[in-house]
């Protein structure tokens, strides 16, 4: 009897990222989804620039590669021109919430019929632990090296309040990886908003707190106790926007 097993649509490449980064784990949630719904022969990816620039490798699905921040766009056009297919964007906190922001927030308000997968680590991770638009106040990178100033830089954009607020999102959530128990309910998260595309419901995006143990400057373990004593009070966990179970209460 199998008790646990790799799902079929992560691929047996090994992944490239660095020891304790939760990148790893968020794949294989996304393809133990992709199993349970049936839907890797007919799922389309959009890997993002950044530290899973590379995720073509690691699903297998059909991939395309978007220039940096275009993936909504790129899902868009996709999904456009076959509705029959299964579109989903995988993106980090660079891509989708610093030159990506527009595209998301405009897929968002079309109601695009695609499912966004954003991983939020708070930090520039492939290009060496700059600034992002998610590092937190008073947040060491290499270039805030006494801390965010929020004088200075702004504060952090918080991905999931923002879209709640665009009037064609259908779903939004955060969650996180530091943990089974959240780890558990991020799937569920990741398989909602599948679900919700294959249902028609609409643009649906899940984000999800993840670790980066080289750029934050402390071991993987570490890591996520800084995620939770750090990330989690500044991004609470939950659900955002759900119109449709809105509309079932009412």
């Amino acid at each position: 009897m199998v008790v646990f097993d790799k799902p079929h649509a992560l691929t047996d490449a090994p992944l490239h990222y660095c020891p304790g980064c939760t990148h790893g784990i968020i794949h294989r949630l996304v393809a133990e989804v992709m199993d349970e719904l049936g839907i890797e022969g007919k799922s389309i990816g959009v890997a993002p620039v950044g530290c899973s620039v590379m995720a073509y490798n690691y699903f297998g699905c059909d991939m395309i590669q978007a220039a940096h921040g275009r993936a909504p766009a790129v899902a868009t056009g996709i999904k456009r021109a076959d509705p029959s297919k299964v579109v989903f964007t995988y993106q980090g906190d660079g891509d989708l919430a610093a030159i990506g922001t527009a595209e998301t927030v405009h897929s968002a308000a079309r109601r695009e019929n695609i499912t966004v997968i954003f991983v939020n680590n708070a930090i520039y991770g492939m290009t060496g632990g700059q600034m992002a638009p998610t590092t937190l106040p008073g947040q060491v990178t290499q270039t805030s090296p006494y801390g965010r100033d929020v004088s200075v830089a702004g504060y952090p954009v918080k991905v999931a309040e923002l879209l709640s607020n665009v009037d064609g999102a259908a779903y939004i959530e955060r969650v996180a990886v530091n943990n089974v128990k959240n780890i558990n309910k991020a799937k569920k998260a990741i398989k909602k908003a599948f679900q919700n595309q294959i249902d028609g419901k609409g643009f649906s995006l899940v984000e999800v707190l993840s670790t980066c143990p080289t750029n934050w400057g402390v071991t993987p373990e570490k890591a996520l106790t800084w995620l939770e004593e750090n990330m989690m009070p500044y991004y609470p966990l939950g659900v955002y926007k759900d119109i449709y179970a809105e509309e079932e209460t009412k």
